[in-house]
């Protein structure tokens, strides 16, 4: 007679998984083996370590274990549960996404602090922004919903990409436009603002291995990075109004360079935070 095996309680998984996903060089061991069975569970995180004495049964243990496997083999923990949190809110997120960035949310903080502290000149006219590369939309969506005065359009060149945007602006009740574009292209207004996070990762740098799983379109740009960059840059020139912004990202060993070659197209840098750049149309 063959008796069921025991299933673990909560504390055993999570003390198991945390040491296989401490040796596999994973610094937030416990915390990822936490969303993990949280996210398994449907629980919070809360309720598991109040009932760590539950045991999971065999069809949540195997789903969990799948997961764990996947984090082990370095998959970011965003795209097993299916979400990420930004500036307070849950977007999903797929692999055709790149995952947002704590250091992103300075874009909406800047943002924030520039629209506030504008003459009301500036805005006289239509008050739009373009969020280009929007990606998982959360750039365009949270200033949407954090000045909802905006006029928002989430563009990007990736329709998977814009299917995810879309879904994230119902879900979090943001009433913004999508648009197919490759930067600046099919855009026909003129902002306001433009926010970017583009690639901008050069292939020879060092990177974490969790990146290879994100979209190389969203990642790598050429010319050390700044091709997208700079193309953005020309075309803002020519199309926001005159004493608009453009709010990048990108590593703080290219701003110099940015900053550089923007001030040949006519703009001035109004604030660095970070990885964040905030230009100034002359």
């Amino acid at each position: 007679m063959n008796l069921p095996q025991k299933t673990p309680t909560y504390r055993a998984w999570l003390l198991g998984a945390s040491k296989l996903l401490s040796d596999a060089g994973i610094e937030s061991a416990l915390l990822d083996a936490e969303i993990i069975l949280a996210h398994t569970l449907r629980k919070n995180r809360t309720y598991i370590h109040a009932h760590d004495d539950d045991m999971l049964d065999s069809r949540q243990l195997e789903i969990a274990d799948a997961r764990l496997d996947l984090r082990r083999e370095r998959t970011p923990i965003a795209y097993i549960i299916g979400h990420k949190e930004f500036y307070g809110r849950s977007f999903k997120v797929t692999p055709a996404t790149l995952i947002p960035r704590p250091e992103s949310e300075t874009i909406i903080t800047v943002l924030k602090e520039i629209v506030e502290n504008q003459p009301q000149k500036l805005f006289d006219v239509p008050q739009r922004l373009v969020d280009v590369g929007t990606g998982s939309g959360c750039l365009g969506i949270t200033a949407k919903l954090e000045i909802p005065k905006l006029q928002v359009t989430l563009a990007d060149v990736s329709h998977h990409a814009l299917k995810v945007a879309e879904n994230n602006a119902k879900s979090l009740d943001a009433d913004v436009d999508i648009l197919h574009s490759d930067l600046l292209e099919a855009y026909s207004f003129s902002p306001i603002c433009i926010v970017a996070n583009l690639p901008y990762v050069d292939q020879s740098w060092d990177r974490s291995p969790e990146t290879q799983y994100e979209p190389e379109i969203a990642l790598f740009a050429e010319e050390d990075g700044l091709h997208l960059i700079n193309k953005l840059i020309e075309e803002a020139e020519t199309r926001l109004v005159p004493q608009g912004y453009l709010i990048l990202e990108a590593d703080t060993r290219q701003h110099h360079t940015i900053i550089t070659f923007a001030k040949k197209h006519h703009f001035e840098i109004e604030k660095t935070d970070g990885f964040i750049l905030a230009l100034q149309k002359r």
